[in-house]
């Protein structure tokens, strides 16, 4: 793989798209990350998962998995795989066998055993899988026959098909780790990878352009691009411009406040979705004096969310009750939820010891997301709510990467992030934001743990029916409600913006963008 031809644009590459990306991914292989820009140039590029969701209904569907069991207690999956997958063919590498369970045992032991021989490589961190505590709840997985697998698991819990069609239970190739083991050159898998979907990774060059080309031998009846680029170009505006000149076909995140101007343009396009996401505000509860619930809710009563979702989403979003949006059966429409208040709040935070105020950092996301496409404009105006109650504040904010992890390592007082969901399971919420094993795996950025809250999801995945499992996660709700250890604030709508010419692009529901499907005509 080299990064140093010249770069083509649509004007010279008729057979291919062109995609405006925002940012770098921190690898090829999402297993090892949850962030968008990770998500997006691999999950559905690169690679192809057990099961896919339907993204009109949400329903779990066949995928390298053409059909499953689940046994009367609830604790077996017997999956019968697809034959005549092939895997990718590049300069390093040629498959000598197509995809069977083999290549399933190893993609899911990797995350899930320490002693596995890939385990620890690329840093050993699987914060999706860990989130969810799907290692400790898996028994066993067994190779049946080449092409049927059998997951045994520790207790029953609804969510596990779900997980297993997110963007993170991806299949590799458990021939091209091996042949990377005796080669010495390991972390290849995760940065030089080899899949099963519908485009193949050609060239990468950090900060300026990922290169795909179309797989020949994918297994799925659909149209694909001979080639496709990810132009990575983290300004917004300039995204635009470039998406305007015909530079880029298709544009990640548009701005808000672009909106009007694709509209305008009779050459583009702009669908719009309700988003399955939550941008918050969240308090570190492990340092004081935010370990405090009543300090807390002082710090979200200080603060008008209508004002802050008025000057950030321009009517892209609708104001969060819950951690859940409305579109989710879990969404609780009667939660008592914190109105603006700044003279009860400083009576509180006076009742609590604190009638000078005190002094705080705001932790503002350096990168747009749908959740939050400009989180330090939010955190300005945060800052000026505050003021008024007496409490100082610090806006902080680092490079992505970094900022992510100062965050694990729970340096912040309070942080302005959020969350998209990878399926329609309402679990895909509640357990990642705030469960005590979230915390480790580095998604609850509250740091909260709470022995009650977890009791109240852990028991809603012992049931399949929605009236049962709803009664919990109400509880849980309230819970949330009570404690306050983040403050929901909106959630937004999902953009795409993309040239007229372009066919069959679909905004994802559950995750990152596809390309699978999506060809274009000539202006």
């Amino acid at each position: 793989m080299t990064g140093c031809k010249p770069f083509i644009t649509p004007q010279t590459m008729s057979n291919g798209i062109v995609y405006c990306a925002e940012g770098s991914p921190n690898s090829f292989n999402p297993q090892l990350d949850t962030s968008g820009t990770t998500i997006d140039a691999s999950s559905h590029q690169i690679y192809d998962r057990l099961l896919d969701f339907d993204q009109e209904s949400g329903a779990v569907i066949p995928a390298l998995a053409t059909s499953w069991s689940i046994s009367k207690d609830g604790l077996v999956y017997t999956f019968q795989l697809r034959k005549n997958v092939k895997f990718h063919t590049i300069d390093t590498f040629s498959p000598s066998r197509i995809f069977n369970a083999d290549d399933v045992l190893f993609s899911f032991n990797r995350w899930r055993l320490d002693t596995h021989p890939y385990h620890y490589v690329s840093g050993g961190n699987y914060t999706y899988t860990d989130s969810l505590g799907l290692a400790q709840l898996i028994k066993d997985i067994k190779r049946v026959n080449g092409y049927r697998v059998e997951i045994t698991l520790n207790h029953r819990e609804s969510s596990f098909l779900a997980n297993l069609a997110s963007d993170f239970a991806v299949i590799l190739s458990a021939e091209y780790a091996e042949n990377l083991i005796n080669r010495q050159q390991m972390q290849l898998l995760d940065h030089r990878p080899v899949g099963t979907g519908p485009y193949k990774l050609v060239g990468f060059k950090q900060d300026r352009f990922i290169r795909y080309s179309r797989h020949d031998n994918y297994w799925r009846d659909t149209q694909l691009m001979e080639k496709l680029i990810f132009d990575i170009t983290p300004s917004s505006s300039l995204r635009l411009a470039k998406l305007l000149t015909g530079e880029c076909d298709v544009i990640a995140l548009p701005a808000h406040s672009e909106l009007d101007v694709i509209r305008q343009q009779s050459k583009l396009v702009l669908d719009e979705r309700p988003g399955l996401n939550i941008g918050f505000w969240a308090f570190n509860t492990s340092k004081p004096p935010f370990d405090n619930p009543e300090v807390r809710r002082a710090l979200a009563m200080a603060v008008d969310r209508n004002a802050l979702i008025e000057a950030i989403y321009f009517d892209g979003a609708i104001p969060a009750k819950n951690i859940v949006p409305p579109m989710s059966w879990a969404y609780q429409s009667d939660i008592n939820s914190i109105s603006y208040n700044p003279v009860a709040a400083k009576k509180i935070l006076k009742q609590e010891g604190f009638p000078e105020g005190f002094e705080m950092s705001i932790w503002a996301m350096p990168v747009e997301r749908p959740y939050n496409p400009n989180a330090i404009r939010m955190a300005e105006l945060i800052q000026a709510y505050l003021q008024q109650v007496n409490i100082k504040t610090q806006i902080v904010s680092y490079e992505w990467d970094a900022f992510r992890n100062y965050l694990t390592q729970g340096l912040h007082d309070s942080v302005l992030i959020g969350w998209s969901a990878d399926n329609g399971d309402p679990d895909n919420f509640y357990r990642p934001l705030l469960s005590c094993s979230s915390i480790k795996s580095g998604t609850n950025r509250a740091m909260w743990c709470s022995e009650e809250y977890d009791e109240y999801i852990n028991q809603a995945l012992q049931f399949e029916d929605i009236q049962d499992r709803q009664y919990f996660y109400n509880k849980a709700n309230e819970h949330i409600a009570q404690h306050i250890p983040l403050l929901p604030i909106a959630h937004a709508s999902r953009y795409q913006a993309y040239r007229a010419n372009i066919i069959d692009l679909s905004i994802n529901p559950f995750g990152g963008i596809r390309f699978a499907g999506v060809s274009k005509n000539n202006e």
